[in-house]
């Protein structure tokens, strides 16, 4: 193929670029079934003198399409991208084992959108359809305004769940709307971080979109200063400023360690408690957050899948002689006080697994999904509920010891 229209009356849509195409064949079955025969195909260096083609004037976009053999390469792609934006081309990069390095690299450059390869069902269209969006309407950005050289060294709590579904997200959701509200006068500033990068719920559970500022700040954060932190903040409610998941899905370790610390760092100068929400995955900058976190809430509920993640995060941390003192393990849905029979095997859980269940976690039913569902905090759609109760006491504790750590200090 070449970028020249299979039919002389229609016009190229898009184009594939590559080494050699033929080594993407799932790429080439997924342009035929989204373009017809609406498309063409350049080499890397083809692909810059086409740009200036009176031909690519018609071009929607480009799908890059590179693997391992091509990262000797980048300048050159990240050249190619450069010039399609500058023709106002969308770039959707394909990508088959490249490293993150690489990927962080040409997608700063420009690209719209990241599929891997082989490509998923449907996903190369899904993409499509996402860059053919009108651009959203600009939501209003953080009413916070970060004071320079802040230095509050606010606490850090992490909430991290050891198994789908154990209500991690909801338990750093509703943590820091009581913490910010844990004061009726000059409650104290919190900031909620979602570092699950891909599957991050924070912006459904508080009814926020999710806008490019925050990979925009993710992806460079070496020259991240407090107006660009603020920038990607969104605030709930007037009193809870939020840092979403990307609009994207991104591989987890296209952050580095030192990304990480410099926007927790960020954060904790801003803000009197930070809350994170983790991703199951450990990563290469789980330890970054571990090592920096005052509380790190390990999120379990009553059965073997929580007792095996438990046991194994365990021997984890301690082969790597990392703190696992840090971990404050939570039974959520946690039994009754009157259930004797599930509170003997919450003991024996404990005492198998060699650790403390320190905080219980009532079952709060179907509210808890339903205020997840409308984007609500459960103060604000279900306040006595026993979970919501729980979470409040437990935001009420954290603020007394944080007071009175000062006052000692």
């Amino acid at each position: 193929m070449s970028a020249t229209p299979h039919d002389d009356d229609t016009a190229i849509l898009a184009c594939t670029i590559s080494r050699d195409v033929q080594n993407f064949d799932l790429l080439i079955e997924d342009m035929e079934a989204a373009l017809g025969e609406r498309w063409g195909d350049l080499g890397f260096a083809e692909a810059l003198a086409f740009f200036s083609q009176p031909e690519a004037e018609a071009l929607e976009f480009v799908a890059l399409a590179i693997d391992g053999d091509d990262e000797d390469n980048l300048s050159l792609m990240g050249e190619i991208i450069a010039q399609a934006k500058e023709k106002k081309i969308k770039v959707v990069l394909i990508a088959e084992d490249v490293t993150p390095a690489s990927l962080h690299q040409l997608l700063r450059k420009g690209a719209d959108e990241f599929v891997p390869y082989p490509l998923p069902e449907n996903e190369l269209q899904e993409a499509i359809d996402r860059m053919n969006q009108p651009d959203p309407v600009v939501v209003q950005q953080s009413a916070v305004a970060l004071a320079e050289n802040s230095a509050k060294e606010g606490a850090l709590f992490v909430v991290h769940g050891l198994a789908g579904g154990v209500g991690a997200t909801t338990l750093a959701v509703n943590l820091a709307w009581e913490l910010a509200n844990v004061s009726p006068k000059d409650g104290p500033s919190v900031c909620l971080i979602d570092l699950d990068l891909q599957y991050g719920t924070v912006s459904t559970y508080l009814d926020l979109p999710r806008h490019e500022a925050v990979f925009e700040m993710l992806s460079d954060t070496a020259s991240m200063d407090e107006e660009s932190f603020a920038q990607a903040l969104q605030t709930f409610d007037d009193k809870l400023e939020v840092l979403t998941a990307p609009s994207d899905m991104v591989p987890l370790d296209i952050i580095t360690p030192d990304d990480i610390q410099k926007v927790i760092d960020t954060a904790r100068r801003h803000f009197d408690y930070v809350i994170v929400d983790m991703p199951k995955t450990l990563v290469h900058w789980s330890e970054t957050v571990l090592q920096a976190a005052h509380v790190y809430f390990a999120v379990i509920e009553l059965d073997m899948r929580s007792a095996q993640n438990a046991l194994r995060l365990k021997r984890a941390l301690q082969s790597e002689e990392l703190p696992f003192n840090k971990l404050r393990f939570a039974l959520n849905r946690a039994p009754k006080f009157t259930d004797l029979n599930g509170k003997s095997r919450v003991k024996r859980m404990g005492e198998s697994l060699g650790i403390s269940i320190d905080l219980h976690l009532p079952d709060g039913g179907k509210p808890v999904m339903n205020s997840g569902d409308h984007g609500l905090p459960l103060e604000s759609s279900a306040a006595k509920n026993p979970l919501r109760k729980e979470i409040a006491k437990l935001a009420q504790s954290l603020h007394s010891l944080g007071n009175n750590d000062a006052e000692a200090a």
